[in-house]
């Protein structure tokens, strides 16, 4: 029998790693169901969800030149419509993210102005953060009375 990709089969596990489990299929053929395709949730120990000389049904989602089957057991199993994510239509403007800023603070809002108030908006906050960083570095010196020469 050929092993073609796409295809379930019913499986036997025959060993079990910490990056998945092998199983072997119809024929003495060995497959290998990776950590990532055991379940549908995280899986932080594949002994967890499978033991040695279970029965499990799986699908073949590779096959390379050199033989390496690769199978998984989350595609295999048939999840009802209900299960499957809804259609994203009534999403919001922005989703969960936040309005769009650019590197220097400005948004879409900013694009709509001229040039030059956009350069009196970049002058004001320049100064402002100029006139901030002085008070800091003055007050970490000692204040304007310590200056060395």
């Amino acid at each position: 029998m050929a092993i073609e990709v796409g295809t379930k089969l019913q499986g036997k596990v025959t060993g079990i790693t910490h990056f998945g489990a092998f199983v072997e299929l119809a024929g003495g053929v060995t497959g290998l169901v990776h950590i990532s395709e055991v379940a549908d949730n995280y899986v932080k120990d594949v002994n967890d969800h499978l033991k040695i000389n279970d029965v499990v049904t799986v699908k073949v989602i590779n096959v390379d030149k050199d033989g390496k089957i690769g199978l998984s057991i989350k595609q295999a199993a048939d999840r009802p419509v209900s299960d499957r994510r809804p259609p994203s239509n009534d999403r919001k403007p922005y989703g969960d993210r936040k309005p769009y800023r650019d590197r220097f603070g400005g948004s879409r809002m900013d694009a709509k102005l001229s040039f030059e108030d956009k350069m009196s908006k970049f002058l004001k906050d320049s100064e402002e953060r100029i006139s901030s960083l002085r008070k800091h570095t003055d007050s970490k010196r000692g204040g304007r009375g310590s200056r060395r020469y």
